[in-house]
């Protein structure tokens, strides 16, 4: 029901948003993300499982570099279990040939000879019969562009972006529901029933929010283990507390309005109280706190991932791959460590203008 007031709400106020130039333009950044991460594996040229496919011999390459490949057949697996469709779509699929990057080749009759990429010193050539090769329509060769070149480990660093926005976009989500689930209800049970039960609450607020918040994101995840839950769950139990002190406040002032106490004259009990005329009035603070949460979530996870104590290799995380990167500022390649900073950059100031967007859209003195 609390969920279901939550979309009622952004339902509503949708025309407001995008009609606001910030709010369209925070809007489209959000969904563009979202689609991406969504479609990722639709979209990106590495559909392998999280886009792990390495070269060693490509690794760093600049922006738009070019390679041909030839795909090596492989020998399938007796018991190889195949992926379903969902399976595909959002974890990727397993490929049934061996990705061999050239540089030099011709055929002869029915054999291919060719130079690995990075080896072409070596003056002997390679060879294998074409029957030994996947075939890309008329031809054996592939053709791959990497538009942001490749990482430290030779892999397509646009698909290692598109999958991170993924991995930011889930903690994001998962962490605010958590907090909402747990902030709402505190806080609405707290401000509604008062005396011990608000006490109690109260001094449980005031020990998690007087633990700095990375200390205790740290503390949990070290506890939990560092994983995609872990995360997930480490972020959201550190989030509820201004969800819960903000419900209480805005509870306390509407339990002693007159038509609450018209409400509890006629004979309401307490849940239908709550839920449907307490909860409606107070969702527009509620709103703008759990965008601001989204936008800090995404900051936890990637401090968390740079610090090793988050999403673990090979998932792709933002924080991650500054981490793996942030030297090759100081080098050639700034951009490795500077596109994925900017991604962060750009998601949470459209999470945080989002909810301002929200904020004065509901403020009756603004309008």
């Amino acid at each position: 029901m609390i969920f279901y007031n939550i979309i009622h709400y952004l339902m509503n106020n949708i025309k407001k948003v995008i009609f606001n130039p910030l709010g369209f333009l925070s809007s489209l950044v959000i969904v563009t993300f979202t689609f991406l991460s969504v479609f990722a594996y639709h979209i990106i040229p590495d559909s392998t499982y999280m886009a792990n496919d390495q070269h060693l011999s490509l690794i760093n390459k600049k922006p738009g570099f070019k390679v041909d490949f030839i795909h090596k057949k492989k020998r399938l697996k007796l018991n190889a279990s195949k992926k379903n469709f969902f399976q595909k779509f959002y974890l990727g699929k397993e490929n049934n040939f061996m990705r061999v990057p050239i540089s030099k080749y011709f055929f002869k009759n029915d054999t291919i000879y060719y130079k690995e990429y990075g080896l072409e010193t070596f003056e002997k050539y390679e060879e294998l019969h074409i029957n030994d090769l996947v075939k890309n329509k008329d031809n054996f060769i592939h053709s791959s562009n990497y538009i942001f070149g490749t990482d430290s480990k030779g892999r397509d660093y646009f698909s290692r972006i598109v999958l991170g926005s993924r991995v930011s976009l889930s903690v994001g989500l998962i962490s605010v529901l958590i907090s909402l689930l747990i902030g709402l209800t505190l806080g609405l049970v707290s401000g509604y029933y008062g005396g011990r039960v608000d006490l109690f609450i109260q001094w449980l607020i005031n020990v998690f929010w007087s633990i700095p918040t990375l200390l205790l994101v740290i503390s949990i995840s070290i506890a939990l283990g560092a994983g995609f839950w872990q995360v997930f769950i480490a972020i959201g139990l550190t989030m509820w507390v201004e969800v819960a002190r903000v419900t209480r406040g805005e509870v306390l002032k509407l339990r002693e309005l007159a038509y609450i106490k018209a409400i509890k004259s006629i004979g309401f009990n307490d849940y239908k109280i709550i839920v449907k005329h307490i909860l409606p009035n107070i969702l527009n603070p509620i709103i703008v706190i759990s965008t601001a949460n989204f936008a800090t979530a995404i900051l936890l996870e990637a401090g968390l991932s740079f610090l090793g104590l988050g999403i673990q290799p090979p998932v792709p995380s933002w924080g991650m791959m500054i981490k793996n990167h942030y030297l090759y500022i100081l080098i050639d390649d700034p951009y490795l460590a500077i596109l994925p900073g900017f991604c962060i950059v750009i998601l949470v100031l459209s999470f945080m203008s989002l909810g301002n967007v929200l904020r004065d859209v509901k403020d009756i003195k603004l309008r």
